[in-house]
């Protein structure tokens, strides 16, 4: 797990200027503080330079704090159901108040957990505030520079919105904004059905709020597979989260009670609060690293398959180079970079390899190749797709959710692709990428076993019956 920052402050062993370090990392999110530990258990030294907190995007903006409130939330939808388990209890509202400081107590134990590590290790500097590539070799931090015979950028990314589209903080916030609002809003429109997107409609929908998605492209989380999608929309569309898909923004207006957007044919919606929900840009703007001839595309750092960006012995991790958002992803990278420059030779990362959760409810897990890509990559007749329905599932039964567990595999070859949608899905994604990255075919992971009941032996059964053996499911 990545722990996360608080609002504790730092005892600093600042270097002398020009002190040289085998390595400056210049960001200490995700990325950047597993590449500073994992070159320090390797013996390098090592100046991590960071202007907010460690920890980063994910511990402090993102992924802890999020996943805080979704748990609330779900607690709320469990108190309003619960007479369905034989258990009368009764909701009376949300305290953000209390919610906030049971999330904002998870990150703090994390940070906490996060300072001793840096701390503890002896081959790693912290050096507080905004650092800036000045020489291929060299990140200036008010006005003293520290130089690496190796450099990292990790400068990690932020909360974007659209041309035109002016966040106030108020009636038009991003994601950063709702993390810390004291209340419950009556209304909400959220700008974008991307997984940040839905995993806020979803919180704000158990909290009682009026929710409507306004997205561009055809489909919710559209980058998933397109059954994922279609099964999360029909569970949101049950749970009365509205949702326009194939309606780009136009305009917002600010009204007497909240704001007014227009999307594309005229209509318009009104709500308290519009969320811009539209993605995160690379923070790399000011950083000097074009200038030093560092290339770019659109503000993205442009590397190899190794990290290496195109200047010698400058390599970039994380949110700032094209791919998936994902603190996990920075994570990897982190500690690859620092194994290449050990000279370890470590494997190169397979980006499809990489698992990816939307922790909405229902929540969506995948990893490897939708079917459709699958089919673009290998051809459609060499395509084999399997989906194996939850209602098959004892543990799903307990827990009354629906959903499937969908295998894609080459013909005669290993499943290339699994995406689940289901209650605690995100928690199976570990069989399931070991599946897509150790190359399995069905009848391998068909002679595992599968504990009963867990949801865990829907993979299994999927598998048995792609094998060809179904036992509680129709080949």
């Amino acid at each position: 797990m990545t722990p996360r920052c608080s609002q504790a402050t730092w005892e600093l062993d600042v270097s002398e200027p020009n002190e040289t370090f085998d390595i400056v990392i210049l960001g200490g999110g995700s990325g950047g503080y597993a590449a500073a530990l994992r070159a320090a258990e390797l013996g390098l030294s090592v100046a991590l330079v960071e202007k907010g907190k460690l920890g980063g995007t994910c511990l402090h903006n993102g992924c802890i704090p999020t996943k805080a409130l979704l748990h609330a939330a779900e607690i709320a939808d469990q108190t309003r159901e619960s007479e369905q388990f034989g258990v009368k209890a009764e909701l009376v509202g949300i305290d953000m108040a209390a919610v906030n400081s049971y999330k904002d107590g998870v990150v703090a134990r994390l940070y906490k957990g996060l300072q001793g590590m840096l701390r503890g290790a002896k081959n790693i500097t912290i050096v507080a505030g905004a650092g800036r590539l000045v020489a291929p070799n060299t990140v200036e931090v008010d006005g003293k520079r520290y130089t690496g015979r190796n450099i990292i950028l990790a400068s990690g990314s932020y909360a974007k919105s659209l041309p035109g589209l002016e966040v106030d903080g108020e009636r038009i916030i991003t994601s950063d904004h709702a993390l810390v609002m004291d209340r419950v809003p009556a209304s909400v429109i959220v700008l974008g059905g991307g997984v940040i997107g839905v995993e806020f409609a979803s919180v704000w929908k158990s909290f009682g709020v009026d929710v409507t998605i306004i997205e561009a492209l055809p489909r919710l989380v559209a980058a998933e597979d397109a059954e994922s999608s279609k099964a999360l929309e029909r569970a949101f569309r049950k749970r009365k989260i509205n949702f326009k898909v194939g309606k780009p923004f136009e305009k917002v207006e600010k009204t007497d009670s909240g704001v007014r957007v227009t999307i594309a044919g005229g209509e318009t919606v009104e709500a308290e609060l519009l969320l811009v929900a539209v993605g995160r840009g690379p923070n790399t703007a000011g950083l000097g690293y074009e200038e030093q001839g560092v290339r770019m595309d659109r503000g993205y750092v442009l590397t190899d398959e190794r990290q290496r960006t195109s200047v010698p012995n400058v390599y970039a991790v994380g949110d700032i180079v094209p791919g998936l958002q994902l603190a996990h992803r920075g994570f990897q990278q982190g500690i690859f970079v620092a194994e290449e420059i050990a000279g370890e030779n470590p494997a190169v990362i397979d980006e499809a390899g990489i698992p990816r959760v939307t922790y909405s409810d229902p929540e969506l897990a995948s990893v490897g190749l939708t079917e459709a890509k699958a089919k673009e990559q290998y051809g459609t007749d060499k395509i084999k797709t399997y989906n194996y329905n939850l209602g098959g599932n004892g543990k799903s039964q307990i827990l009354k959710t629906s959903g499937f567990v969908k295998l894609v595999r080459v013909e005669d070859g290993p499943v290339v692709g699994l995406h689940m949608v289901g209650a605690r899905v995100g928690e199976l994604i570990g069989e399931a990428q070991l599946i897509y990255n150790w190359e399995a075919y069905p009848a391998e992971v068909a002679q595992l076993v599968h504990a009963h009941p867990t949801q865990n032996e829907a993979l299994g059964e999927a598998h048995l019956a792609l094998a060809g053996k179904p036992l509680h499911a129709h080949a």
